[in-house]
């Protein structure tokens, strides 16, 4: 784990990396390095005492992930386990920077799995939602970027969001409610921008809304408003006013989770998607298509 340290224009601001290569890549967070992106500064700060200079290897605002990469050999790589293998209930470490506090390590349980939370950078642009690994180890600012890990020490999640009572950017604090990025998401990601690719991300092809009961309180899924023509959603047949209401199985409870879940997955993989027509519980099986890497870089 490493200390980031970025400075851009008129914004400054410290997180938190994991390195994933003995000759220098680093994971991070998009809104970590975000502002360093046009002629800015990182600056890395190793566990010994030393520091050393990065610079941005690629970034995806959609998946809120980034690689930088100082010239530095001889860095131990971090171990990896499977978010996909997470039970909620389990234990596990935040690893961090918050609030400046190098080498800070909280613990909790995992609180949920699969759950839609958006992100964005410090000036609120940018927002992305993704398919997080709750928990309620204290996650403060500073911590994003770093690693969640299991009882072994392999990196499960990135941290990556909270959920705060405090009303402004300097008094938002951990109530136990911390969000990190699933670690098999994080990876592949990661893995594309170390190679020079872009970043594409799968998608259906529809437009949704919240879509909730007669008591217009529940979130009973996620309503279609839109179908584009050619798209996979067109060719498995979804139609508009349809209300997507899991994915292979899982519960889909509104927009943001059909969005979230999708996200999870790779273009080109099929998923099963149950939904309700006419109020008549129906399934489509959807080949995820590709954005084409358009918002990475």
């Amino acid at each position: 784990m490493v200390q980031i340290n970025v400075s851009g224009g008129s914004e400054a601001g410290s997180g938190t990396g994991i390195a994933i290569s003995s000759d220098g890549n680093i994971l991070t967070n998009n809104h970590v390095v975000e502002a360093a992106a046009e002629q800015g500064t990182i600056t890395v700060a190793f566990s010994d005492g030393t520091t050393s200079k990065a610079t941005i290897v690629g970034r995806d605002p959609k998946t809120d992930l980034a690689v930088v990469k100082v010239e530095r050999d001889g860095l131990t790589p971090a171990t990896f386990g499977k978010s996909s293998d997470l039970a909620v209930g389990e234990e596990v470490v935040a690893i961090g920077s918050p609030f400046g506090l190098e080498s800070t390590v909280t613990s909790g349980i995992v609180s949920a799995l699969n759950r839609p939370v958006s992100s964005s950078d410090g000036s609120g642009q940018n927002t992305t939602v993704f398919p997080a690994v709750q928990t309620d180890a204290a996650i403060n600012p500073g911590n994003s970027g770093g690693p969640l890990v299991d009882l072994e020490g392999r990196v499960v999640g990135i941290n990556s969001a909270i959920r705060s009572g405090g009303t402004t950017t300097a008094s938002a604090g951990s109530i136990g409610l911390g969000f990190a990025i699933p670690i098999d998401l994080a990876k592949s990601v990661a893995d594309q921008l170390v190679k020079g690719e872009k970043v594409e991300h799968a998608l259906i092809g529809v437009t949704v809304r919240p879509a909730v009961d007669s008591d217009d309180i529940t979130g009973i899924g996620a309503e279609i408003t839109e179908v584009n023509p050619d798209s996979a959603g067109a060719e498995a047949g979804l139609e508009q006013g349809d209300i997507v209401t899991a994915i292979n199985g899982l519960p889909v409870g509104s927009s943001d989770a059909l969005v979230a879940g999708i996200r999870g997955y790779r273009p080109g993989e099929k998923v099963t998607l149950t939904y309700l027509r006419d109020g008549k519980k129906a399934e489509a099986e959807v080949t995820l298509a590709s954005d084409g890497g358009e918002t990475s870089d």
